[in-house]
């Protein structure tokens, strides 16, 4: 299975397109949809520029396999297209370690899909740089709401 328009349109959507790095909500240099690496495994750093749109695409494209990689090996159970949609675009954005420690694997993997659905939406949290804690950030709840409901569709 690999990623549909479905999931590379929340994607593209909520990472928007940048043809120069910048530091994310979190301070990870990033470029393209939200490419934080290159298809080298090369960190993006500041100054990095990418060409045109095809170029952001084309990383997308090239990076997107270890987030379907990542579905793939830590999900034991059956998945929709969409579920898989939905968790590729949840583990692009949270990352391979967020999704292999997570409750939302935990309860997808005991057939409860109900359930994991509902922890999509417990990830709507940064790090305040100023204070340290944890603050609600109204761009990730949108996402993860539109995650889950993709995966339950």
């Amino acid at each position: 299975m690999t990623l549909s328009n479905n999931g590379l349109k929340i994607i593209k959507n909520f990472e928007g397109l940048c043809l120069s790095a910048y530091r994310d909500a979190v301070g990870v240099w990033t470029i393209g949809y939200g490419s934080t690496h290159y298809h080298d495994g090369k960190q993006v750093k500041p100054g990095d520029q990418l060409a045109s749109e095809a170029q952001a695409d084309a990383l997308l494209a090239n990076t997107l396999g270890q987030y379907e990689d990542a579905v793939k090996r830590f999900v034991k159970v059956p998945l929709s297209q969409n579920q898989f949609d939905a968790l590729v675009s949840f583990t692009h954005n949270a990352g391979t370690g967020a999704l292999e420690e997570s409750t939302l694997l935990v309860k997808l993997n005991e057939k409860n899909y109900n359930e994991a659905a509902t922890h999509f939406l417990a990830w709507d949290k940064i790090i305040d740089s100023a204070t340290g804690k944890k603050i609600i950030c109204e761009t990730l709840a949108e996402r993860r709401r539109k995650e889950r409901r993709l995966f339950l569709s």
